[in-house]
């Protein structure tokens, strides 16, 4: 008998763990594998095997998951190790509704979880991540990295954010990874996924929706959008307009420093962080 991978060795010990029958592979990826396995032959649930690589920052994320309790993220059942069993949702995402033609009814439900997610609980999970060391490689890329058109825009983004974080605000445990294509649909409405694990400002959290979703390069970068969606998130959840903004700006930055670090194109970013820069300017 060939000797097994680590991922079916984990497979098989949660399989009997939790008295599952017959597996699916859904997803593999650097972080994780991800199987979608059935209960008493009935019911579906996800079973997520932690690789070493992002081993850290999934455990943030699953004690983060295990903590919001279902309420407008996917309920965790258990964790065991590096693996993390959790309900099944089938259904698609918000970006897919966004793609769909309505954006504007996706922000008021993009508002409501956020809201759900962020009600005061008791007990935050230890050993988040705060949000001053996730920014550090915003700080730590050389300008040189920028195409020599965008280093204005890069100098500006670094200086916002230096500029939010030195202004003291109330740090709370933050999914740190909310947009579209992480929020999906279910009988129980819409619920977030693939949380990060941070600890920050607030009104941080809606930071990345203003680049995605992921495909709607028109809408994103519509200028009429972008004011739009601070808005919303001022009105429906009480954040600092100003703020908000500030925060877009400094993550497409953050974002655009991560892609060129793996060699990606920032096309999306070099488009939208000038109108977010723009709308900051003016809040």
């Amino acid at each position: 008998m060939m000797n097994q991978s680590p991922i079916e060795t984990a497979l098989n010990r949660a399989m009997i763990r939790w008295s599952l029958t017959k597996s699916t592979p859904i997803a593999d990826s650097q972080s994780s594998a991800i199987f979608r396995v059935e209960q008493n032959g009935r019911n579906f649930a996800v079973l997520k095997i932690l690789k070493p690589i992002a081993a850290e920052e999934e455990r943030r994320g699953a004690a983060l998951m295990n903590w919001y309790g279902g309420e407008g993220a996917a309920t965790v059942f258990d964790i065991h190790g590096d693996t993390i069993f959790m309900e099944w949702l089938d259904g698609g995402t918000l970006g897919d509704a966004v793609r769909a033609g309505h954006d504007d009814e996706s922000t008021i439900a993009l508002a409501t979880l956020v809201a759900g997610l962020h009600r005061p609980r008791a007990g935050a999970p230890e050993h988040l991540l705060e949000l001053r060391p996730r920014f550090q490689a915003l700080f730590d890329t050389d300008v040189r990295q920028w195409p020599h058109t965008a280093r204005d825009l890069y100098a500006r983004a670094c200086g916002i954010a230096l500029k939010l974080f030195d202004k003291p605000f109330a740090s709370i445990p933050l999914h740190g990874d909310l947009h579209h294509d992480n929020i999906m649909s279910s009988d129980r409405g819409w619920l977030a996924i693939d949380p990060k694990g941070l600890l920050g400002d607030a009104s941080y959290e809606v930071a990345n929706v203003f680049r995605n979703p992921y495909g709607a390069s028109n809408l994103v970068t519509d200028p009429r959008r972008i004011q739009a969606l601070a808005d919303a998130f001022a009105a429906r959840l009480g954040f600092n307009r100003k703020r908000v903004l500030g925060w877009a700006a400094a993550h497409s930055a953050l974002s655009a420093c991560w892609d060129l670090a793996a060699g990606n194109p920032i096309t999306v970013d070099l488009a939208v962080l000038p109108l977010l820069l723009s709308a900051y300017d003016q809040a």
